[in-house]
């Protein structure tokens, strides 16, 4: 007889139901891959300080100090020379150089603007020279020499810089030539790393240029920036000045008004 009762095994028997959720696969990809990006970020970021930082150690020996007064005697193929400061001409003068490009000497009375200057064109030397002596860096290159990637790199080491202008030369007998009051090395190469020893030894060196403390903004009214004075490719004449002023006192000199700056030599 079959029994309306349920058996105690069947009252004993319960259904199990599993709630089953996908994983959010999608969710979990997305919060990898901005981790990831956040990750290679600040993997590039640390590389880069650290890449700056290694180059200003690189650097350090080459900044003037009490010790070290002169920084750029250490470096390999620097030809230095003493000149006579404040010895100037006018602007109708030229002056018989005795290095190309010079790098120091008698010079123009007015300077050539050198606030971190990139010229496109070739610049009067003889403002160039005055610049240096107020404790700028001159960057010259050969444009027969020197363009595309190889000129790309110079440019940062000028523009932007206070202190420093870069310029073609014309007829310079190394693809690179960087002058400083003084002091000379010629390059081969844009990435040779006597560039920057060179720039961070001299450039504004309180110890090796005449007049700490000079301007190198130009007179907008005596050098216009956007159009210079031309480079002069012929070799200067017999009526060109001695390089040392042909010894005569810088404060004896007739200069013109226009060519005797306010605030500086």
């Amino acid at each position: 007889m079959t029994s309306g009762r349920k058996s105690k095994k069947a009252r004993g028997t319960k259904s199990i139901v599993v709630d089953y959720k996908p994983r959010p696969w999608g969710t979990i990809i997305a919060v990898v891959a901005v981790l990831g990006l956040a990750g290679g970020v600040f993997g590039y970021a640390y590389s880069q300080i650290s890449a700056q930082n290694q180059r200003e150690a690189a650097l350090a020996q080459w900044k003037p100090s009490d010790t070290n007064k002169d920084p750029s005697d250490k470096i390999t193929g620097v030809t230095k020379k003493e000149y006579a400061a404040g010895k100037h001409v006018e602007p109708v003068k030229r002056v018989a150089y005795e290095s190309s490009p010079p790098y120091g000497g008698a010079h123009d009375g007015t300077w050539a603007d050198c606030t971190g200057v990139v010229y496109e064109k070739p610049v009067r030397t003889e403002n160039m020279v005055h610049s240096m002596e107020h404790g700028a860096v001159w960057i010259a290159y050969n444009p027969d020499q020197v363009s595309g990637p190889a000129l790309d790199k110079l440019k940062p080491k000028a523009e932007g810089q206070q202190f420093t202008m870069l310029s073609p030369y014309p007829g310079l007998d190394k693809p690179i030539a960087l002058q400083s009051w003084g002091h000379q090395l010629k390059l081969d190469s844009a990435d040779d790393e006597r560039v920057d020893q060179f720039i961070s030894s001299l450039r504004r060196n309180p110890n090796t240029y005449p007049e700490p403390g000079a301007t190198c903004e130009a007179n907008a009214a005596q050098f216009d920036v956007s159009n210079p004075p031309p480079f002069v490719a012929e070799k200067p004449g017999a009526d060109a000045v001695p390089v040392d002023g042909g010894g005569q006192d810088p404060k004896e000199q007739n200069l013109t008004p226009s060519s005797t700056p306010a605030g500086g030599n």
